[in-house]
């Protein structure tokens, strides 16, 4: 029986009404029918190694970017400053952490390995010099005297070695392993030259022992980066430096402005050229790195730069190679 014109004409508004609803859906990305995957394309591995200093600003980084990108996966070591790039000269890793510059002899073994590398400052980071929390005595130490602790060959194995006044308990001493830049920038700035120290103290990369040990040891002097003695702060007592103009303790605000000086440093990231350029998902790490280092460079203890726009320009010059 064929319908009544009316009831035909209503079928016909119906379809059309449906499918105005779904043209609509699809013109203005309607989550209930757009493929809502999250799939951006980029897939990959990137291996990052170096630093314990630096480690947690790429972790951060590496956790904010999964969530963006999720089919790419940022693999980040601690094997320290040095054994990072041990790795990065011979071409296994795509980017370096590092918290000091490369050395003569490590940037020679990339030329001959044929790396190309960019160096970005990522953050500010101050050292921090620490005794247990049962030290009534220690306030503030110069230069000087860290000298006199620190140096090869050095005499010092009592508090009262160090000033007149200091009991004279054991002193037992802590700090990172020569394999570390913190070690290199430390030695550099109290002995006068890099890697030069007395070898008779408790040595570790993992900076989680150095706590432990300081903490646990009531005669115990120690250093390592300021950003781990804030995560720890109610286990150690900090040390003010002076470094010439008076005692100044770490802070945000000593190290940016340069009083806290001169156990104040900036700390880096070394990058690949030639993967940089060949691979999506790596330039896009990068980049993510320097927009969001403002905001999880702070998060995780550390100084961030007043701007990052110098390290982005260097990013892409050296894409395009300009």
């Amino acid at each position: 029986m064929e319908l009544a014109k009316p009831w035909r004409r209503l079928i016909v508004i119906g379809i059309i009404a449906v499918g105005i609803v779904f043209l609509l859906a699809a013109c203005n990305g309607d989550s209930s029918v757009s493929d809502s995957s999250g799939d951006t394309g980029l897939v990959g591995t990137i291996e990052i190694d170096g630093s314990s200093t630096v480690a947690p600003i790429s972790e951060a980084v590496a956790e904010e970017f999964l969530a963006e990108y999720p089919d790419v996966r940022v693999n980040v070591g601690v094997s320290g400053t040095g054994g990072g790039f041990k790795r990065f000269t011979v071409g296994e890793t795509e980017i370096s952490d590092a918290s000091r510059p490369i050395k003569d002899s490590e940037a020679e073994i990339a030329a001959e390995n044929g790396i190309e590398y960019l160096e970005l400052t990522v953050a500010l980071d101050g050292l921090a010099v620490m005794v247990n929390t049962a030290n009534d005595f220690v306030d503030c130490l110069t230069i000087a005297e860290l000298n006199e602790i620190w140096k090869p060959n050095s005499t010092v194995d009592s508090w009262d070695d160090v000033r007149a006044g200091f009991p004279s308990d054991d002193l037992n001493l802590y700090g990172p392993d020569t394999e570390s830049g913190t070690f290199d920038y430390f030695t550099d700035v109290v002995n006068g030259d890099e890697g030069v120290s007395r070898s008779d103290y408790v040595a570790s990369s993992d900076d989680n022992v150095l706590v432990r040990g300081i903490s646990g040891d009531r005669n115990s002097l120690g250093y390592f980066g300021y950003a781990y003695y804030t995560e720890n702060a109610s286990q150690l007592k900090l040390v003010e430096i002076d470094g010439g103009n008076g005692c100044i303790a770490p802070s945000d605000a000593t190290v940016a402005d340069g009083s806290y000086a001169p156990l104040a440093r900036p700390i880096f990231i070394y990058v690949d050229v030639a993967k940089l350029r060949a691979r999506e998902e790596l330039k896009a790490f990068v980049d993510f790195y320097l927009d969001n280092s403002p905001t999880l460079v702070p998060e995780v203890g550390y100084t961030a730069l007043s701007s990052y726009a110098e390290e982005k320009n260097r990013v892409e010059d050296a894409y395009t190679g300009t």
